[in-house]
């Protein structure tokens, strides 16, 4: 049976209350989402937004075991093995020894470092949005190593590098790809009451 998008929210939530997680996981989804159908991958869209809705699903609880745990959270809803699999890649060569093969997996991989270090520029702006942010702005915050000091540049360089992507072209994506989800977003931590 399919995993729906209700069931994934739910476990998110099961072993996620912080509501920077939650807003870190919704964000990663959207963005997925807009990658699979910039790639060509339209008929995998829900797949691959329900990776990065889950892809950091032990990482509150099990911050120690970070995607060592995740296999056996994913399993209580019977997660695919494609989709462990993609989970447990994103975090290649940090806490994971599972590469990511897959160009979803790649991705994930390259993005989830990245759209911390957009968000924490966005929340810098005076309009608190990715809306309006270029990507000469984010590259000074990128080449910044206080700032957003927890957001990997070697792994965001690694992620594009893996890609075959310039640096610039992986943040002017990932920027798009927020844009598409920012609205979205506000609304559904505010539904969800956060």
């Amino acid at each position: 049976m399919e995993l729906t998008r209700t069931q994934a929210l739910a476990l998110l939530q099961k072993y996620n209350k912080e509501p920077f997680h939650i807003l870190h996981a919704l964000t990663v989804e959207g963005v997925m989402r807009w990658f699979a159908q910039d790639q060509g991958f339209d008929a995998e869209i829900d797949f691959w937004g329900l990776c990065g809705l889950l892809h950091d699903v032990d990482f509150e609880v099990y911050p120690e075991e970070h995607c060592r745990k995740a296999p056996e959270l994913l399993a209580e809803v019977n997660a695919s093995e494609e989709m462990v699999h993609a989970i447990c890649s994103h975090g290649y060569g940090l806490c994971s020894d599972v590469e990511p093969v897959h160009q979803m997996e790649k991705i994930l991989f390259a993005v989830d470092e990245l759209t911390g270090l957009i968000g924490a520029a966005a929340r810098m702006r005076p309009s608190k949005s990715v809306m309006d942010m270029e990507v000469s702005s984010l590259k000074k915050k990128f080449k910044d190593k206080k700032f957003a000091a927890g957001c990997s540049r070697d792994v965001i360089l690694g992620g594009a590098e893996k890609l075959g992507w310039t640096i610039e072209e992986t943040m002017e994506k990932t920027i798009l790809a927020m844009r598409s989800c920012e609205e979205s977003i506000q609304k559904e931590m505010a539904a969800l009451g956060l």
